[in-house]
């Protein structure tokens, strides 16, 4: 396993640090995003974990697969948590939970009971519900090229917001988008955790891989904190770290 670098960004706000880990390739990165998870686990008490779907995790999900089947982990004491949803029309579940369902639930026998489900039903009570589970202990999440991370998009988001609810009209390029994504009609809302139910977690972990996300990493790192930048506001978590490939930190200084 090849780590090129281990940086710790100083803000000037006290007792906060960003640790950056660039890894030679995405098998690095994705060995290392499956550790984190692992250690968490190993805890040998409750673990309450939000983790992405997405491409950039499947490697990741797929080692700690693996590496599950070759330990005696309690699979009841990891809880888990969608962080986003997007509804499809007569679906018991909808996008996110059905790619969370095919890349991790399923594969690591996650019984359903350890599964938390946010939905448009639900999202109202949601922070409400984290804080009396003893609030989140890890959450994995991507960024995307416009720098949204869970369903935080620059268009609509607020730094202010704890969960909330995103309605969908089909004349949106969102909804055209999310068409584009699966078979299933797409519902009126999306629900996400917005930035106040992120930053109450005990530990975030930010993946990305490719050149194609090199700019926008630049931007979250580096650049002001603007909700125009989304993830940027994540460089104010007490205990946050970036895991990159190479290709992905180009143009970091």
């Amino acid at each position: 396993m090849e780590i090129l670098f281990i940086f710790y960004y100083s803000l000037k706000k006290a007792g906060i640090e960003l640790r950056l880990i660039v890894t030679e390739n995405y098998e690095t990165l994705s060995q290392l995003t499956a550790d984190i998870i692992l250690m968490k686990w190993a805890e040998n008490r409750r673990m309450n974990l939000a983790l992405t779907a997405g491409s950039s995790p499947k490697r990741a999900y797929k080692i700690l697969a693996d590496r599950l089947k070759q330990v005696d982990f309690d699979n009841s004491l990891a809880h888990f948590y969608n962080f986003d949803e997007i509804t499809l029309m007569n679906q018991k579940y909808g996008l996110t939970m059905q790619a969370l369902q095919e890349e991790l639930y399923h594969p690591l026998g996650i019984k359903d009971e350890n599964i938390e489900v946010l939905d448009a039903k639900n999202y109202q009570t949601y922070d409400r519900k984290i804080a009396e589970d003893g609030g989140l202990d890890l959450v994995l999440m991507g960024i995307g090229n416009d720098g949204h991370f869970c369903g935080n998009m620059p268009e609509f988001m607020s730094f202010d917001y704890g969960v909330y609810r995103v309605p969908i009209d089909p004349a949106d390029e969102m909804y055209k988008l999310i068409d584009g994504m699966t078979p299933y009609t797409p519902g009126k809302e999306m629900v996400t955790f917005g930035t106040q139910t992120i930053l109450g977690a005990k530990e975030l972990v930010l993946i990305a891989s490719g050149e194609k996300k090199a700019s926008i990493i630049k931007q979250a790192l580096e650049g002001p904190i603007t909700e125009d930048v989304p993830a940027s506001v994540l460089r104010l978590h007490p205990n946050v770290t970036v895991l990159l490939d190479k290709e992905a930190a180009i143009y970091l200084d």
